[in-house]
Formats: structure tokens, sequence, C-alpha cells
């Protein structure tokens, strides 16, 4: 048995990672991913001992010519991760926010999606959970990190975590979807129709298609890019610089518009964009050409926003502790204090505003003209802190195929179900449908941890996306 171990390591924040090549008889490794992470490894089988050693040594070579070099593992540490560098300072309202209830997940939040079902919180711990709209846990996930964002696609919740990994929530059973390039340090994270966008660190777009494939990726004006929103047209992108529209299949810039401040956070409404920034304000922009349309004043540097449906009303969250509400013009309606640190990230639904907080709470807000206007008359109601159950599981994601459940064997699927199998197509690994009534030629979007050549497995649902390919809905089971 012979390995070859290289790195790749560049100054200033670039690459950081590993790739380690083992021949072993008729079987060649290749183990790769961030230094000082465990990787990922991918196995092929080789008629002669002779073929694999070539397949090894053209691996390698490839790897040189991209500026790899051997090293000894251990010996270069990991890259510390970004963690957002976040104060909270007191709030300087004269009132307090009307608070339903509060669910403290014990670390810094920044995720949050909040559908007809359930609302989903996302901390650095890693933890995920789930809750109804009365404040009841329903379920965590512990994932492997941080959860920089959670975002949504129809049915689909996904969390891009730091350890470079974008993890498919939507079924009981945690998966990575979308493994990012070992050198993108997450910073934020959208996703449309199955097409990931991420920002990072360095202020780098970076475009992902539904087959975890690279699609294109552009570098920005500034760096830390913390907004990426995205639409069928554009990818809306915001670092310190400002924010800037590229066409959403990667051809060129479409409008750059520099704003005032840093762009610390982003959200979207069907024509024009929102920008919070370090410099106490939210601007929005149009869509369209990027021209500012209105702007929201703060009394402190924005960390979040959101929307009512629309934009009607414009909300706001600064670094001392503060949630506003303004009017679609700019007109400030009203500043409360949160009552439990600053809010990292929002969400509007149904006249509530959940917010996730630098003290790791979630808190729901009701946003009602008759609870807000009790509040600032010193009426709030009593908050309720919502307690996480001793018993409740914490699922975790599946890493190998052998690490699904098994419903039955080859030829013996549950009646109805849909089996789909994996199967290795010009040097990739691909997941087609098998059972009849769906479109063959089409691939399936599968977590590539648990794709195996010649593996089978039932899926709950497909569902067709545009571009022509299938999305998997609920449980992955595999067939033996």
């Amino acid at each position: 048995m012979t390995t070859t171990y290289l790195e790749l390591s560049q100054d200033g924040g670039g690459a950081h990672k590993f790739y380690e090549v083992t021949v072993d008889g008729l079987e060649v490794s290749v183990r790769y991913g961030r230094i000082g992470a465990a990787g990922q490894t991918q196995r092929s089988a080789f008629p002669t001992a002779e073929k694999a050693h070539a397949a090894a040594a053209k691996k390698i070579g490839e790897k040189v010519r991209k500026g790899y070099a051997p090293a000894v593992p251990g010996q270069r540490a990991a890259r510390a991760v970004t963690r957002r560098a976040v104060g909270s300072a007191p709030s300087t309202a004269r009132a307090v926010a009307p608070v339903l209830w509060r669910f403290r997940t014990g670390s810094a939040a920044f995720g949050i999606h909040v559908d007809e079902e359930r609302i989903w919180v996302g901390n650095q711990a890693g933890d995920v959970f789930t809750l109804d709209h009365g404040g009841d846990v329903l379920a965590r996930f512990g994932l492997p990190d941080g959860v920089k964002c959670l975002v949504a696609d129809d049915f689909w919740i996904y969390a891009g975590c730091d350890d470079g990994k974008v993890y498919d929530l939507s079924s009981k059973l945690p998966f990575a979807a979308y493994d990012i390039a070992s050198d993108v340090d997450i910073f934020w994270l959208d996703i449309h129709e199955g097409v990931l966008d991420v920002a990072d660190r360095s202020g780098r777009l970076t475009v992902i298609d539904h087959e975890d494939e690279h699609q294109w990726s552009r570098s920005g004006r500034g760096e830390f890019a913390w907004m990426v929103r995205a639409d069928g047209r554009a990818v809306y992108y915001g670092d310190t610089k400002g924010v800037t529209a590229y066409a959403a299949d990667g051809t060129g810039e479409l409008w750059n518009t520099g704003t005032d401040g840093a762009v610390l956070f982003g959200w979207q409404e069907e024509t024009a964009v929102y920008a919070g920034t370090g410099h106490k304000k939210v601007q929005r922009l149009a869509k369209s050409d990027g021209r500012v349309e209105a702007v929201y004043g703060c009394d402190a540097m924005v960390y979040s926003c959101a929307t009512s449906p629309g934009g009607r009303f414009v909300f706001a969250g600064d670094s001392s502790s503060s949630v506003y509400c303004f009017a679609e013009d700019g007109t400030r309606l009203w500043k409360l204090g949160t009552g439990g640190g600053s809010a990292l990230s929002m969400q509007y639904r149904d006249e509530r505003l959940y917010l996730v907080t630098t003290d790791g709470s979630l808190v729901c807000v009701d946003a009602s003209e008759a609870a807000i206007e009790a509040a600032q008359q010193g009426s709030v109601p009593v908050v309720r802190d919502v307690k996480l159950a001793a018993a409740l599981p914490t699922y975790t994601p599946a890493t190998t195929a052998a690490a699904v459940e098994v419903v039955a064997s080859v030829g013996e699927a549950p009646a109805g179900s849909i089996v789909v199998e994996c199967a290795r197509e010009g040097g990739r690994s691909r997941v087609r449908v098998v059972s009849p009534g769906y479109e063959p030629s089409w691939n399936v979007q599968f977590p590539r941890a648990i794709r195996e050549p010649g593996a089978r497995f039932v899926v709950e649902a497909l569902h067709p996306a545009a571009g022509g390919f299938y999305r998997v809905r609920g449980e992955i089971r595999r067939l033996l």
C-alpha cells in the first residue's frame, strides 16, 4: 500500500486544503477536505494494479500542477473559522417590545426560517431546533459545526455550516446536500430552484448547481460578504463596498450600488432588495437598476432587517438590542428594546416578528398594531420561557450509506415506494430514478456522502424542478 499526501495552503485567507491518494492493490482511495478536518473519501476499483497506480499518478499530477505540494499530516494547523464579531449594547428605547415567548438555544444564533407550520433556529454550536408557532419545541438536529444561516427553497430547508457543508433538513435525518470548496469560508447563502449561491469571507460569490457542481464565481469589490439573495433573474450580493447584481447565469454584472457603510445583512422582496449597513441604515434598492428607493434610519449599526409581504412595513435590528418598524416610505413608526440581545436575523409572518439574537434566543414579538401601541405605553405581556424537553432526540447527519436505515433487499421494495439508483457516469456518481412513471434521463439531487455505485435507495417522493432534475422529499432509506 502506498500513500501520497499533499497540501495547498495560501496566505491571506486563500485555499487551505489537503489531498491524499492511497493505492491498495486494485483500489485507489482519495481523501480530501480542509486541513485539520477528516475530509471525505472516494474509492475506485481497477482491473489491474498497474492501472490503479496509473490512475493515482494522474490524480497526483493534476493536483501538483494546481499548486499542491507534499506535506506531513498534522504539521499545519487547521485555519480558524471566521465567527462574526458582534457586540450588543443595552437598548436606548424607552419601552420593551411585546414578547410573547422566548426560547434560549444556548449559543449566539444567526439562522432563522419561518414557514406555515414551523419556526427554525440555528446557532453557532451547530444546533438547529424546530418549534411550532405556539413556541413548543418539535425537533432538534445536531450538525457538526456552527450554523451560519438557514434558507428555504420551496419545501426544502438548508443549513449552511462552518464545516463548509450545506445540510438538507427536510427529512428526519439531515444530509449534506452541498459540499462547498474547502477554501470557501461561508458567510451567507441563498438558494433558488436548486441553485445555491454562497457569499464568503473573502468577498467572493460562488454559484453551485443541484448536482453540487461549480457553475461560476465572481470576486466582489470588497470583502466580508454578509448578503446574498437570489431570484430567477439575478443574484444580489453585498459586501463592504456595496451591493452588486449579477445575471443568474453568470454572464455578467447587471449593476453595482455603493452603500452608506458595509453591508451587514440583506433581504429581498419581488422588486427590491434591502441592505442593512454599518452606518445605521437600511437602504432599499430597486432590483431593476440598483437605484436607492428609500432609506430607513436607525440609531446604531444594523445587524438584520426584514419586511412584511410586499415591503409595506420594514423592520430592522441594531447593535444596541433595539428593533424598529418603518413605513414603506422610510417613516419610523416605532423603536422598542428586544429584551434579549441584538437581533442577528429576523423574519415577519402573520403579525409576528421572530428574532434570533446575540444571546442565543429565539424571540416571538407580537407586531400587531394594538400590541405595539400598548407596549409604547409600557404594557407588555408576561414572557413565556420555552423549555427544551429532556427526552427530545437529536438527529445527526448520515455520513455513509451504511448509516442509512435499511428497509428491504433489492427486488423487495415496499409497495408504492420510489426507487433510485446510484451509478458512475463520466467519472462522476449520478443518481437516476428506477421506478416507472418518471423521466429516466433526469438526475436526482441526492446526498453525495451516501452515494455508492450500484446502491439503491427508497425515497418518499420526488418533485420535478426547473432545469430538468428531481428533488427528494421526505425520508431516504436503503435497499440491500
